[in-house]
């Protein structure tokens, strides 16, 4: 029995479950969810010898000041830019420091994206967000930019489509001799103004995006720039490629979200 659940007899647990919303404020909350829950599941799998694959994310990174390098001997120099960050790294360092990763994997998932995603509301990806906005008004918002380098809708991210995020997890399900903190992405930096002009393509409409403004709130928390070092997994023997942003989301829009079709 743990935390009032009782697992039936397993292989390997995948814990993908958290409170992923960046701009949350309980760090009550935070802690509990993602630090003290997904603790009590890895002493179980290590005490029951069982798989352990979790999620950590690409928040852990803050503003990239210290790069995207997956090496574990530079968690303790990495600066989360918000308390959703900070509660994973929070997890990666403890596992860390009690010797867990030689026998866990934790996946630092980057911008992920796909079909299944509509039950996440405010936490859907901006490709479906986008999708709604130009079907409903024709017209798709983007965030103004607050710094210097970065034009209006220029702020970058490492966009990965769901398909290839669950390729790469389950390749760690398959490798049980690999373990450690891996990046899940696609090792490309693309813009917000890359996104939505796709998700216009895909949806055979002129672009007409909308450069609005950021909430104060979350200014200072906001990541630039980020992209995903791949070398750590391609030498654990991942082998799989990523199609270019604009195939992702026309697979996305035509086959998922036009036809309002879910996967599986």
């Amino acid at each position: 029995e743990l935390t009032g659940l009782k697992l039936p007899a397993c292989s390997a647990i995948l814990h993908m479950g958290a409170c992923s919303s960046t701009t949350e404020t309980n760090e009550t909350y935070l802690r509990e969810n993602n630090f003290e829950y997904t603790r009590s599941l890895a002493q179980y799998c290590l005490k029951k010898d069982v798989r352990f694959i979790y999620a950590s994310s690409a928040a852990t990174y803050g503003a990239g000041e210290h790069g995207y390098s997956d090496d574990e001997s530079l968690l303790e120099t990495l600066a989360p830019l918000n308390l959703y960050g900070a509660s994973k790294q929070r997890f990666d360092l403890w596992a860390k420091e009690v010797g867990a990763l030689k026998d866990i994997v934790g996946l630092k998932y980057f911008n992920v994206f796909g079909p299944n995603e509509y039950h996440k509301g405010d936490m859907q990806s901006m490709v479906r967000k986008g999708f709604l906005q130009v079907r409903d008004a024709g017209v798709l918002n983007l965030f103004k930019s607050y710094k210097s380098g970065y034009g209006d809708g220029g702020q970058e991210r490492d966009f990965l489509y769901v398909r290839d995020a669950v390729a790469m997890t389950l390749f760690f399900l398959e490798h049980e001799d690999v373990a450690g903190i891996y990046n899940v992405g696609s090792g490309r930096a693309r813009n917000w103004n890359d996104l939505a002009s796709a998700v216009f393509k895909a949806m055979d409409k002129k672009v007409d995006i909308k450069y609005i403004e950021m909430p104060e709130s979350i200014r200072d928390q906001y990541q630039y720039h980020t992209c995903a070092e791949m070398g750590k997994i391609r030498a654990a023997g991942y082998t799989g490629t990523t199609a270019s942003l604009e195939e992702e989301i026309s697979d996305y829009v035509n086959n998922y979200l036009l036809p309002d079709k879910h996967l599986g």
